[in-house]
């Protein structure tokens, strides 16, 4: 069973630490690729070359890996259909089959992997990510999409409910994610779905004609997280759908800021992690040394203290301190989970179908 979690707050520390890697990675970020190690090249969302995800990697190799970035997911699959080259990239749970039958991913051997066992199996035995009885996805980190506010423009009350997003009265003060997986959970449930696996075509309809008024609001589409916190720092924008991170690192600078999950829709979850990436010119050896870091329980206490996000090892989350925890939000709430989408993997022909009217949508058609 797959656990959900709701955010209170995080500490100034954990924002300080983190801010000091904020101007490499926004420099690494700003070009296609960091070359580094050449022989590792991770096909990446910005922000993911923070070396505190894989610490163990750096002191064995002496160095990171090679990083080319990707805005989402769509736009990485059709790169690396056209013949992107690399070793190991960052696909999230309702991808992975659609790559998986694309062929761009190897299976992945699991006695390589020394905390296989210790994942959490919620994660890691979905069926989706398993062909041939072999795993093709390594789940890492777990968080939320859910509505973000400026507590200072916004009371809880204008946000108790997520029409708030397609409401006239914050028409150009809103951002939602360029990703189309984030859009249409936002979507989904505003328009009473929380099973996206189940949708009909009426559902469908439905969801993107909300869409299409939440596009009337939008001040910006963000594509990464320091760039929607630029959005909501200035007051441009006061009402966005975000991942755990802007919540999490914000409110750590003083910034008046609140997530709200248990609005009267609930919120999103998903998983992301890594998948090796067929006929990469790379070395097998330091693919799995990295997998190998990233879930070392250093790696864990990482992601949770400074980036407010879950970790996908159960033993090394089960282990953290119960403040720390409670610091960044990661306390389990029955009620919660009850009231969230999961993002799961979806039909093939229903996310090709999402993906054709996001780009309508965001043309404004």
């Amino acid at each position: 069973m797959f656990v959900f979690r709701k955010s209170s707050g995080t500490g100034a520390a954990g924002a300080l630490r983190r801010a000091a890697v904020l101007p490499v990675a926004a420099l690494m970020a700003s070009s296609a690729a960091f070359a580094a190690d050449s022989e590792l090249t991770v096909f990446d969302w910005a922000g993911y070359e923070d070396p505190g995800f894989f610490a163990a990697y750096v002191e064995e190799h002496g160095d990171v890996p090679t990083f080319a970035f990707f805005g989402d997911e769509e736009e990485a699959f059709q790169k690396l259909r056209a013949g992107f080259q690399a070793d190991v990239s960052h696909p999230c749970s309702q991808s992975v089959t659609k790559w998986m039958e694309a062929g761009l991913l190897e299976p992945i051997d699991t006695s390589r992997i020394d905390l296989w066992d210790d994942l959490n199996p919620a994660f890691r035995d979905i069926e989706a990510y398993y062909k041939d009885g072999k795993p093709y996805f390594v789940p890492l980190e777990w968080g939320n999409s859910a509505t973000v506010y400026n507590t200072e423009l916004l009371s809880e009350e204008d946000v108790q409910s997520l029409q708030a997003f397609a409401d006239p009265a914050h028409q150009g003060r809103i951002s939602i994610g360029d990703n189309v997986d984030d859009a249409y959970a936002l979507a989904f449930l505003a328009t009473g779905v929380k099973d996206w696996t189940t949708a009909t075509e009426e559902d469908f309809k439905k969801a993107s004609d909300f869409l299409r008024k939440v596009h009337q609001n939008v001040r910006a589409y963000w594509t990464d997280g320091s760039s929607l916190a630029q959005l909501m720092q200035s007051g441009e924008v006061y009402l966005a759908w975000a991942w755990n991170e802007t919540y999490s690192t914000m409110s750590a600078e003083g910034h008046p800021i609140a997530m709200k999950r248990d609005t009267d829709e609930g919120s999103s979850s998903w998983v992301c992690g890594y998948s090796k990436l067929a006929d990469g010119p790379g070395s097998d050896d330091k693919f799995y040394d990295f997998i190998n870091a990233w879930l070392a329980p250093e790696s864990a206490e990482y992601i949770v203290s400074e980036w407010g996000y879950g970790h996908a090892n159960m033993a090394a989350m089960e282990k953290l301190p119960e403040d720390l925890l409670k610091s960044v939000g990661l306390n389990s709430s029955e009620e919660l989970r009850e009231n969230t989408l999961w993002q799961s993997p979806i039909p093939i022909e229903l996310r090709e179908k999402i993906i054709a009217e996001f780009e309508m949508i965001k043309a404004g058609f």
